[in-house]
């Protein structure tokens, strides 16, 4: 007779997925999104156990063999409600569920709990630019994110340049700590032009633009390229306009007062949140896509630019170049007048456009989840020992 394997039990705190049409819904809840839905399968012997907010979304995600949803109606995306389910709630459940292993998918993780825990770190803004963040969530994350990930069995984090944060700002072993590295989703390839065309007239679009899309916020650098585009426009060098897309997130109110200081208003367009399933048309639409963020942990959206076969300006800061490679143009975040000639150079020199597009597609396919899902369970195994085999 043979004996069946016994199953390991993983806790997943997935509370930062979020399907409101927010900047919650933007970056991190990508990244849990992405794991979550490559998880099952990857080993028969894991069960996991998904800790998420209550919503239909949710529930269908969850559905898949392997998954068990522990899903709450609390209003978690308020960050008080989620730092005590975090603290006090967390504990209790995972006892009672019997856990062998907990991911905390959002920096901290319990206090109380004292079973094995990886821990995943995106960016450490809060500590590297505290000004720019938001000062709820860091004070929450200032005081419990390096302890947590000093007490955690790993720390996975999602570029080098995190990882080198993590190991010197918050005194984590260098061998405690591991790089995963993000990627784009299938759905992120270049449209037709019939396609774009049609977004275009739905959308009242312009018929050329640069593109940011983002939360917006002090920390994404937006007024750089209010300030870079201004330029171009005085110089007469361009006659796109500026898409300025993604949901509101704090101190957004000095990027409105910017473009209306410098007459921008008739060439600046505010679209607001975009859903995920029109980002590739977006990105596809544009004939420049620009982020010059100060401090990215991955800076996701430029990979997801290239995937749709835009060409990349970004700031050469943090762990943007890591994403970019050599398939972009790369400029100091401060630099108000590089970022201008940067921007220029693309738009006007079709060559380099082309060569930026080529590169920039076969740059985003070197990038799997795939890939991401099977290094994290590596992680899990790494800490579980011979109970994960």
């Amino acid at each position: 007779m043979v004996r069946r394997q016994a199953q390991v039990r993983i806790a997943l705190n997935a509370q930062l997925l979020s399907t409101r049409p927010t900047y919650r819904s933007a970056g991190i809840n990508r990244v849990i999104h992405e794991l979550i839905s490559h998880l099952p399968n990857r080993r028969p012997s894991l069960e996991f156990a998904v800790f998420a907010p209550d919503s239909p979304d949710n529930r269908r995600l969850l559905t898949r063999p392997g998954l068990t949803p522990r899903l709450t109606r609390l209003p978690t995306d308020r960050p008080l409600v989620r730092i005590a389910w975090e603290q006090l709630a967390l504990p209790i459940e995972l006892s009672r569920g019997r856990i062998d292993l907990l991911h905390a998918l959002g920096f901290v993780s319990p206090l109380a709990w004292r079973g094995p825990t990886i821990v995943t770190a995106y960016d450490l803004s809060f500590l590297r630019y505290p000004k720019l963040f938001n000062r709820g969530n860091r004070l929450y994350l200032t005081r419990f994110a390096p302890r947590s990930m000093r007490r955690a069995a790993k720390v996975i984090a999602i570029s080098e340049h995190t990882r080198q944060d993590v190991i010197q700002l918050c005194g984590v072993a260098p061998e405690r700590v591991t790089t995963i590295l993000l990627a784009a989703d299938p759905r992120y390839r270049p449209a037709t032009a019939e396609a774009v065309a049609r977004f275009k007239f739905e959308r009242k679009l312009p018929k050329r633009f640069i593109l940011y899309l983002g939360t917006l916020e002090p920390r994404k650098n937006v007024s750089a390229l209010v300030q870079a585009y201004a330029e171009l426009r005085r110089a007469g060098d361009i006659d796109h306009s500026l898409v300025l897309a993604g949901a509101r997130g704090w101190h957004y109110e000095p990027t409105f007062s910017l473009v209306r200081r410098l007459g921008l208003e008739q060439h600046v367009l505010f679209p607001g949140y975009v859903a995920a399933n029109d980002q590739a048309l977006w990105y596809s639409a544009a004939d420049l896509f620009a982020y010059p963020s100060l401090y990215e942990g991955f800076g996701l959206p430029l990979l997801e630019a290239m995937a749709c076969g835009t060409p990349v300006v970004a700031s050469n800061s943090s762990s943007l170049p890591e994403v970019v490679g050599q398939a972009g143009l790369l400029v100091e975040p401060s630099d108000v007048g590089g970022l201008a000639s940067a921007l220029r150079n693309v738009l006007q020199d079709g060559a380099l456009r082309q060569r930026l597009r080529e590169a920039g597609l076969a740059r985003a396919g070197t990038f799997s989840w795939g890939k991401m899902a099977d290094e994290t369970v590596r992680v899990y195994e790494s800490v579980l020992g011979s109970e994960a085999g």
